[in-house]
């Protein structure tokens, strides 16, 4: 094992790090508090890798960081990742906050771009017994008036103006596997309610992915 000669400014008492493994973070008012660098409890208030006008930069396809984990827990949730934000006063944000931008031509060559991707895979022998979600947005709490405008989800177009977004859309349903689902939505049975007979007042477009525009029927009259 060699010696580690990069500076990561903080106090350590041993100095066989992997060389260069923190060479390129920032830790603010950190606090090693077991003499050795694996298993040490880390006190952090701050972690920086990179900033946004010198990021960190690949030159080839992988990961920046990685996790990964098994558990073969039998109760109770396991979370490869927790995080929690608590707004206390007047301010905004995120607990997380992911960002992908395109800045050279033709990106996605043979693939995808995502902001974020987030999968539920059921392999081999697996099976679910309760629910399972790729995705699951939760908007709750304790309060019964809550005020502003609030959503479970929200879907942002974020665009300049004067361009054409003909091939753009809220929402997209594929089937990327060889296997088809056919139900587009499962809703509450409350949201379902007999039908009236009223005119259409209004329409929805959608786009199916041939290019061909359908149009689903709205009247402003209540079933």
């Amino acid at each position: 094992m060699s010696r580690n000669t990069v500076s990561i400014g903080v106090a350590f008492q041993d100095q066989y790090l992997k060389d260069g493994e923190m060479e390129n973070y920032t830790i603010t008012d950190a606090t090693l508090e077991d003499p050795t660098i694996n298993g040490a409890t880390l006190d952090v208030n701050s972690i920086t890798q990179g900033t946004s006008s010198a990021p960190e930069e690949k030159t080839a396809a992988g990961n920046f960081d990685a996790l990964y984990g098994t558990t073969s827990a039998t109760t109770g949730d396991t979370r490869l990742v927790y995080a929690r934000l608590g707004f206390t006063s007047t301010g905004s944000g995120e607990t997380l906050r992911a960002f992908s931008q395109v800045t050279g031509a033709n990106g996605a060559t043979g693939g995808t771009i995502n902001g974020a991707h987030i999968s539920l895979s059921i392999n081999g022998s697996g099976t679910i017994s309760g629910a399972g979600n790729a995705l699951r947005a939760t908007l709750g709490g304790t309060s019964t008036a809550p005020g502003g405008t609030i959503a479970a989800i929200q879907c942002d177009s974020d665009f300049a103006s004067g361009g054409s977004w003909t091939g753009a859309s809220f929402i997209r349903f594929t089937n990327s596997g060889t296997g088809t689902v056919t139900n587009l939505f499962e809703v509450p049975t409350a949201m379902v309610v007999s039908q009236v007979s009223a005119d259409s007042t209004h329409t929805i477009r959608i786009k199916a992915a041939n290019g061909t525009p359908y149009y689903v029927m709205c009247t402003s009259v209540a079933p």
